[in-house]
């Protein structure tokens, strides 16, 4: 009997480590690691690329790891992105840095910078990496005005709101202070009358 279950033990653990085996060789052809863009098409004359705060339109095509399709914008408008503004997801964001006006692209993106471990259901499933085909249709850069607002104006409001709360915190104290010495001018009055 004890023959038999070290027999069973023995090959069980072989089961074990070549189902391991298989899954490191297998699984890792699909396992995206890190953010991958390659350059499908280039316009001969590429002077002006894009940065953070530029505002892009794009059509793409947005595919599973097995080349099923979860999304697309051909049959629609251009979708219009503003570079930092976390309109779409990260790895697409930054699959959209450095290109230029008419440039196609296609972007590997990691679950992590995709939907991560819940997915998008049903379409997306959990821990899916995506694959994504995009040209871009336009490419309109930051303008001052846009720059000042985009970088300053979040910065001064940081600075403003606990000033303003400090003012009214402090209004609020001086008319509870008032409110207080005015009870005690009434009560005074109201014992000299007598």
């Amino acid at each position: 009997m004890k023959v038999r279950t070290g027999v069973c033990l023995v090959l069980l653990a072989a089961l074990v480590f070549v189902a391991a085996q298989e899954e490191e060789v297998f699984g890792s052809e699909n396992v995206v690691e890190e953010l991958t863009v390659e350059i499908v098409e280039k316009p001969e004359t590429c002077d002006i690329t894009s940065e953070m705060g530029d505002t892009l339109q794009i059509h793409y095509t947005g595919r599973l790891m097995d080349g099923k399709v979860i999304d697309s914008s051909l049959s629609r408008d251009p979708l219009l992105v503003e570079l930092g503004k976390r309109t779409v997801i990260t790895g697409l964001e930054q699959s959209l840095l450095g290109v230029c006006e008419g440039q196609k692209i296609k972007a590997t993106i990691p679950p992590h910078m995709a939907y991560g471990k819940r997915g998008y259901p049903p379409t997306i499933p959990g821990d899916a990496a995506l694959v994504f085909e995009v040209e871009v249709v336009s490419l309109s850069k930051q303008t001052p005005w846009q720059k000042l607002v985009n970088d300053v104006f979040p910065m001064l409001c940081l600075a403003l709101v606990p000033t303003l709360l400090g003012l009214v915190g402090l209004y609020l104290y001086n008319k509870a202070n008032a409110q207080k010495g005015g009870k005690k001018k009434a009560k005074d009055k109201k014992s000299k009358k007598k």
